[in-house]
């Protein structure tokens, strides 16, 4: 039986990240099905008990979610409307269990294109505090950390601490979008995340937008983002040189080009839903 280590101190964590090589468990709900086969793991390091881990807390700049905070704790968390599409991807992770033992940081790290937790989170400009014994601590954005299907940017001695989210303009509203073959517990065959900002004239004054399961990362859309600004939201024209940043591919589930049609689709109801929740 391999060892279960379950540190409650950041500095123990990062010790035995320095010393060895276990499998990082932060809710523990994808380690089987991902584990490839041949040589098993030194030990396995439980970090959701860490001090701080599972804490969701207003800093000077925003907000910081611990590494072990759960899609569970994010729903029921008191949190300002540019966290809605966040909200509501919380509730599309797979099954309430999952949903109440699943983390944020094991989200971004399993870093599948199809992370429901992605494309809120890329919305809203969050950041991947991590931390190492050897060199301290660094801030990644979200865009920079994921660099490929399962592969993300984080040493063998580091351990993801936190995603932080600089606070949102006052009025932003969000919402977030996902398709897939069946209602519940399916994987998404496109998502959109959207966080807008209205002026006083009812014109969009600023806008992130963010689709998943369309390329191997999920992806903003900047040309887009910048074509809203000065539009009402029921004057949005969609154009392919808008989601040239997506690459989806075709499989079971569905084509590139029905995944491109999909998420045009996706981004004007986003839009109109957080518009008029």
């Amino acid at each position: 039986m391999l060892p279960y280590l379950r540190p409650t101190h950041l500095g123990d964590a990062l010790t035995v990240l320095q010393q060895s090589e276990p499998q990082i468990i932060a809710g523990g709900t994808d380690v089987y099905p991902a584990m490839p086969r041949g040589p098993r793991p030194e030990a396995f390091m439980d970090v959701t008990r860490i001090e701080g881990f599972s804490e969701i807390t207003r800093t000077q700049d925003g907000l910081r979610f611990g590494a072990a905070v759960t899609w569970s704790d994010i729903v029921r968390a008191d949190l300002p409307c540019a966290f809605d599409a966040l909200k509501q991807a919380a509730k599309e992770v797979g099954s309430l269990q999952i949903q109440n033992a699943g983390t944020i940081a094991g989200n971004i790290c399993n870093a599948s294109p199809a992370a429901d937790g992605v494309p809120p989170l890329l919305a809203l400009n969050a950041e991947v505090e991590l931390a190492s014994l050897a060199r301290g601590t660094r801030t990644v954005p979200l865009g920079d950390f994921i660099t490929g299907v399962r592969k993300v940017d984080l040493l063998p001695d580091e351990l993801v601490t936190a995603v932080s989210v600089p606070s949102p303009p006052e009025g932003m509203v969000s919402a977030f979008e996902k398709l897939g073959s069946r209602r519940y517990l399916v994987i998404s065959i496109t998502m959109t995340a959207t966080n807008i900002l209205l002026d006083a004239n009812g014109r969009i004054e600023r806008a992130h937008i963010a689709v998943g399961a369309c390329s191997a990362v999920a992806q903003r859309l900047p040309e887009l983002e910048r074509d809203l600004i000065g539009t009402r939201p029921s004057e949005i024209a969609i154009e392919d040189r808008h989601l040239a940043p997506l690459s989806p591919i075709d499989d079971v589930r569905g084509s590139g080009s029905y995944r491109l049609d999909a998420a045009a689709e996706q981004i004007q109801r986003a839009i109109s839903r957080a518009v008029l929740t």
